[in-house]
């Protein structure tokens, strides 16, 4: 084109963007078009390129302007890209200044402007501002609906997507993929069945393909709602399964407490040929640290840094997490301290985890240097659980309470009954049962089962009988089916020798018809996991188990472990 004089750089630059190669197109544009030939479509095409070929946001917006610098009006083709970038970087007073160009130039009626806009407000958390778009769009499309379906979804604002679900139906409108999958993350965070369950029949009437998105987004919807059966019957309805389908199913069982089975769909995930992603190591990561299965967490280490993932701040997190609650303190601060970045899960994954193990003065220098350092994390909620739990552990009675007010006077948080829990834990192991009674009948709501079997258990091994009768009596009121309340209250009277009344709590025991739960443990042998409970006599392959179980409590009697017997 140059040795023959064809000057037609604009479908030059377009070539080059449709394979890919930035750094010719730049070139290019940098060196040809910018100098020689500055106009909109070059802009334009451009910047269209680097929001979604190469996803260089701040270029984009550095583009943007350049061009109005040099006296390039924007256009209706240039605005959608820029609130794109401005989305993706969460930069609302860029996207608000761009607005007002719209505003100047009279692009609002035009809709792939205002779907843009929609999208950048609400990515920003501005739904406010989102909503005041859509509601000036003159005659709304689909589109329009599925934006502010879409904002308000992804967003949190679950109830007000449903609502607008419902307008958008009232307005005469047939919902599509983007509308349903929509909805279904809404059905999901309300616990919303009904819904749900009307999408699905949705789907199956108008003989829709359940393909990767919706599949996964009613497998996601159904077991936040707790129905593994249905979203398991899902799952094994889709002809084909991606990474997608197989993250929802494995986060579900996951998230359900169903450990040993997400680990199991992990595994036939594998067989199946699909590569894990970095979501997958996310939830597979948190299945191995509820059940302590440390080997495969290993493997997934292993796995991360091969990949390439090992500095993702969601993976690194997940693997501080895992590697603590399976007891690896030193390899969980390994991964903290290679984190390039750090996040407020982050931190506060790892002052738990240096709390769980009884770090406390640790757990607080670590609060104190996120303070410090954190690069904008800044402490919230769980960070304070993890602090107050740490003076649990180690019985810092006055730095709990100065930690507690802390919460409100610094940071403005309002404390939750997570909060309360642990003062009142903390409380009644210094053996103050009266003020962590005090604590409970302060607390803005009722106080859980957690915080009254802290204070519970206290009352027996302090034999307060005053405070125990009192927290039985709640205890009973809100958790009557558990066997542990029947069973520590009678202990409470048997300890002070109240035989009738111990017998009275395992007489209404076994009047409630309430069974004592089994203990029940695990164990993982060559990346299997057997579970087994208090009784059993298992043999796994040429292992019996009763012999480790014995071999283990000999050596633990060898470093000086007396065990509590629990009838």
């Amino acid at each position: 084109m140059l040795l023959n004089s064809i000057h037609k750089p604009n479908h030059l630059l377009f070539k080059t963007i449709h394979f890919k190669n930035f750094t010719y197109s730049n070139l290019l544009f940098r060196h040809v078009i910018l100098p020689n030939h500055p106009n909109d479509y070059a802009f334009n095409i451009m910047i269209r390129a680097l929001t979604t070929t190469w996803h260089n946001y701040p270029l984009a917006l550095h583009l943007y302007y350049q061009m109005r610098l040099i006296g390039i009006t924007p256009n209706n083709f240039t605005y959608p890209f820029l609130f794109l970038a401005c989305a993706n970087l969460v930069e609302v007073r860029h996207g608000g200044s761009g607005h007002c160009g719209v505003v100047k130039l009279g692009l609002g009626v035009d809709y792939h402007v205002s779907h843009s806009l929609i999208t950048m407000y609400a990515r920003c958390g501005e739904l406010c501002c989102a909503r005041k778009v859509f509601d000036e769009i003159p005659v709304k499309d689909l589109v329009s609906w599925n934006s502010m379906i879409s904002g308000y979804s992804k967003m949190g604002y679950a109830t007000e997507a449903v609502e607008v679900f419902g307008e958008m139906k009232g307005a005469g409108f047939e919902p599509d993929e983007m509308s349903l999958v929509s909805v279904l993350g809404a059905c999901g965070e309300l616990g919303d069945l009904d819904l749900g369950r009307w999408v699905e029949g949705f789907v199956v009437e108008h003989n829709m393909t359940l393909n990767s998105y919706i599949g996964s987004a009613l497998i996601s919807m159904y077991s936040k709602c707790g129905d593994l059966i249905s979203a398991r019957r899902i799952f094994d309805g889709m002809a084909e399964r991606d990474v997608i389908t197989w993250n929802a199913v494995i986060s579900g069982y996951a998230q359900n407490g169903k450990a040993d089975e997400a680990i199991s769909f992990f595994h036939s995930m594998k067989d199946d040929c699909v590569n894990p992603n970095k979501i997958t190591l996310t939830a597979v990561l948190s299945a191995c640290a509820s059940i302590g299965a440390l080997d495969l967490g290993k493997q997934l280490d292993e796995y991360a840094s091969q990949r390439g993932f090992q500095h993702d701040i969601f993976v690194a997190t997940a693997l501080v997490d895992m590697y603590a609650k399976c007891g690896s303190l030193d390899s969980a601060q390994r991964v903290f301290q290679n984190m390039p970045q750090k996040n407020e899960a982050s931190w506060n994954a790892m002052i738990s985890a240096l709390a769980s193990h009884g770090k406390a003065k640790e757990a607080l220098s670590l609060f104190q240097r996120m303070s410090d350092e954190g690069a904008g994390a800044r402490p919230n909620d769980i960070t304070f659980v993890g602090l107050l739990s740490a003076c649990v552990h180690a019985g810092l009675v006055a730095e709990g309470y100065r930690l507690f007010d802390m919460m409100s006077t610094l940071f403005g948080l309002v404390p939750k009954i997570e909060h309360y829990s642990c003062m009142v834990d903390l409380l009644a192991r210094a053996g103050n049962l009266y003020e962590a009674w005090d604590l409970i009948e302060k607390m803005p709501e009722k106080p859980d089962k957690v915080t009254l079997g802290a204070l519970h258990g206290a009352c027996r091994r302090q034999k307060n009988i005053e405070i125990g009768e009192r927290v039985t009596q709640l205890l009973l009121e809100i958790d009557p089916s558990n066997s542990g309340n029947y069973i520590i209250s009678s202990k409470i009277y048997a300890n002070l020798n109240m035989w009738d009344d111990s017998a009275r709590m395992r007489a209404l025991m076994r009047q409630k018809g309430v069974t004592k739960t089994p203990g029940c443990s695990w164990i993982e042998i060559e990346n299997h996991l057997h579970e087994f409970h208090a009784g059993d006599g298992l043999r796994i392959g040429s292992i019996d188990i009763d012999v480790v179980i014995d071999f283990l409590h000999e050596e633990l009697k060898r470093e000086g472990y007396v065990p509590m017997i629990v009838e």
